[in-house]
This record gives C-alpha cells, sequence and structure tokens, in this order.
C-alpha cells in the first residue's frame, strides 16, 4: 500500500525544478558573482522558461534568497564543526576564526553574498539572524575564557564578539574589494589573530 503521505511525482518535479534552478543560480555566482544571477542566465542554465522560475522561486530577489539561504547552511556548518571541538576557550574562537577564513576562501562567492548582500530585506534578514547567532556563539566562548581566568576579566563577551567578527570580515574582503593590494592574506588574517589573541589575554 502506497504511503498517503508520500509526495506525488507532480509534487516531486516540481521540487526537483525548483531545485535545478537554485543550483544554476549558484554556478551562475560561483562563476561570475553576483552580477552574473540574472534570471534569463538561470533560465538558460536550469533549462526552463522564464515563467518556470517565476512559478517555482520568484523574482531574482527570491532566486538570490534561496542561494543565500545555501550560503547561510554551508557557513554554519562549518562555524558549528568548528565550535564543537574540544579545547579551552582560546581554541575554540581560534578554530571559529580558522573556520571562517576557511570558509571564505572555499567558498569565495558565498561569503561575498553574505558579507556584502543584495538589498533584499529577506536576505538581509537572514543574514543578520546567522550573524547574531554565530557573533553569540563567540561572545559564549569569550565569556568562557573570562570566566576560566584565559581572557581579560575586563571584556565584553559580546562587544568583543562583534569587533573580532568586524575585523576579520574587513580582512578577508581584502580578496574582492577595490584598495591595497594584499599578496598573502592567509599571513594577515594570521598576524590579526595574534594580535587579537595577545589583546584578549590578562595583562601581567
Amino acid at each position: 500500500m502506497a504511503d498517503d503521505k508520500a509526495p506525488s511525482r507532480q509534487s516531486r518535479k516540481r521540487i526537483a525544478t525548483r531545485e535545478a534552478i537554485i543550483d544554476a543560480a549558484e554556478e551562475l555566482l560561483d562563476r561570475g558573482g553576483l552580477d552574473a544571477v540574472t534570471l534569463p542566465a538561470v533560465s538558460e542554465k536550469a533549462d526552463v522558461a522564464l515563467q518556470t522560475i517565476y512559478n517555482r522561486v520568484g523574482t531574482r530577489d527570491a532566486v538570490l534568497l534561496a542561494v543565500a539561504e545555501r550560503a547561510l547552511a554551508a557557513n554554519r556548518e562549518y562555524m558549528d564543526a568548528a565550535y564543537a571541538l574540544p579545547g579551552s576557550a582560546e581554541d575554540r574562537v581560534t578554530a571559529a576564526a580558522a573556520a571562517y577564513a576557511r570558509f571564505a576562501f572555499e567558498r569565495p562567492h558565498q561569503f561575498r553574498l553574505l558579507a556584502s548582500p543584495p538589498d533584499v530585506p529577506e536576505a538581509l534578514e537572514r543574514i543578520a539572524e546567522l550573524t547574531a547567532e554565530q557573533n553569540g556563539k563567540l561572545a559564549d566562548a569569550i565569556r568562557d575564557g573570562v570566566a576560566d581566568g584565559s581572557a581579560r576579566a575586563d571584556l565584553d563577551p559580546d562587544l568583543t564578539a562583534t569587533l573580532m567578527w568586524a575585523a576579520f570580515n574587513g580582512v578577508l574582503s581584502l580578496t574582492w574589494r577595490a584598495g591595497p593590494r594584499v599578496d598573502d592574506i592567509g599571513r594577515l588574517l594570521s598576524l590579526l589573530a595574534s594580535i587579537v589573541a595577545d589583546g584578549v589575554r590578562p595583562r601581567p
């Protein structure tokens, strides 16, 4: 007897078509950045009619939001794995910084989408939610450091987490923003991590 709750063939086809559209948009983003994600380009890449995109996903804003949702999920996997590692509070902060940098290097266009999102209210809101969620985890690690004496007692964990996130975002954004040429982002990030670590440790 068939499962009455199983999706119908038509429903499965709609879902598959929607996923194919988002796959196409994501591939266009990976190859050419945000400007490459146009509905005609997605239509051609996914081999579907423009009207099908509107029917299954929506406008370009809706397509970008769907791609941003995937970027959010990918970023969360990187960060959650880092925070789950054993070790001290400082170890977790260091692992989180390394994971964020790895996400930016391995998924540059997804990072750019999150660091400089399109002016789409829903996307901005979702990305703000992720930022608050991840900064909260970073603040908790800093708070643990304050509690065990490995971090300065006068630190505001929430403010410090926001500052660290902004600093790393700024350095990582040098890979695609106009400005001074940086030949070795990795060394720059290592220097930043070292300065941050020394700055949060208790003073003698």
